[in-house]
């Protein structure tokens, strides 16, 4: 089987793409292809530089390996790994962003209609090919490669998950907030001689101090200590659903406390 570096398709791709950028590219296929040969299966630039966006800084590169005919050993893909990366950083460090996958994982994913895979073929530029990306390109052109019912299962099964995990950020975000607060304010009692007391007691001192002075205004007491049994109420999992609307209630409400915090220090540092 004759393998090749496509640059006949390459010249077409470049009219529209930036020349610096799709030269890297080539640079860095050319050079697996020449190290690798028939190991490599396809070189792919995929992601926003495929799809000739201006502003395409990064270039993200696809390599499929050749698992059908070459048994993979800890030795060879060790080996592998060494010389991708120094082809990198010998290329473009910075710019090129490449991942490997197997010949036999990829036609899984495009047999089963994975999105992913199916992005790749549809917005993917083959540098490198030998004999199988540009058909399968022309097959999903045609409407022959089609989503499997057990993969629109398999990534249905994961919203559910997602929105969990989209609630988990809301809590954990609400809690940054909360140590937003504590964190200026202890800052703002270490600043006016007090030691930095335990979180519980933060009010108190806060009290007897900043606001018997009025150094601060109550409103920001107000906010310490709600912040404080929000965060309580999180931590023992008596709170397990942090809403939106509520998330940007309390975020209004700490960046102005912190903002109350850093006056304060700000003013007292010129006396």
């Amino acid at each position: 089987m004759k393998f090749q570096v496509k640059y006949h398709e390459a010249r077409d791709v470049q009219k529209n793409y930036p020349s610096e950028e799709f030269v890297v590219a080539r640079t860095f296929a050319s050079r697996v292809f020449k190290e690798f040969g028939e190991f490599v299966r396809a070189i792919v630039l995929f992601g926003s530089a495929s799809q000739h966006k201006e502003k395409a800084n990064d270039i993200d590169i696809l390599i499929i390996l050749d698992d059908v005919r070459i048994e993979f050993s800890e030795e060879i893909v060790q080996t592998y790994r060494i010389i991708i990366q120094k082809i990198i950083a010998d290329t473009d460090a910075k710019r090129l962003h490449v991942q490997s996958m197997k010949f036999s994982s990829f036609w899984e994913y495009v047999r089963a209609g994975d999105p992913v895979a199916t992005n790749i073929l549809r917005y993917g530029v083959a540098l490198v090919d030998t004999g199988f990306f540009d058909p399968l390109q022309q097959l999903l052109d045609q409407g022959r490669i089609r989503p499997t019912p057990e993969s629109i299962s398999m990534y249905f099964a994961l919203a559910p998950a997602s929105l969990e995990k989209a609630e988990g950020h809301l809590l954990a975000a609400s809690v940054d907030l909360y140590w937003a607060v504590i964190n200026s304010a202890h800052a703002a009692l270490m600043h006016y001689g007090e030691v930095p007391p335990s979180p519980e007691h933060v009010v108190e001192i806060m009290q007897k101090t900043l606001i018997k002075d009025k150094k601060i205004s109550k409103e920001s007491l107000k906010t310490m200590t709600e912040m404080y049994a929000f965060f309580k109420a999180i931590t023992t999992r008596n709170k397990k659903r942090v809403s939106g609307k509520e998330y940007d209630a309390y975020r209004i409400k700490a960046e102005k406390f912190v903002k109350e915090m850093d006056i304060f220090i700000r003013k007292e540092k010129k006396k």
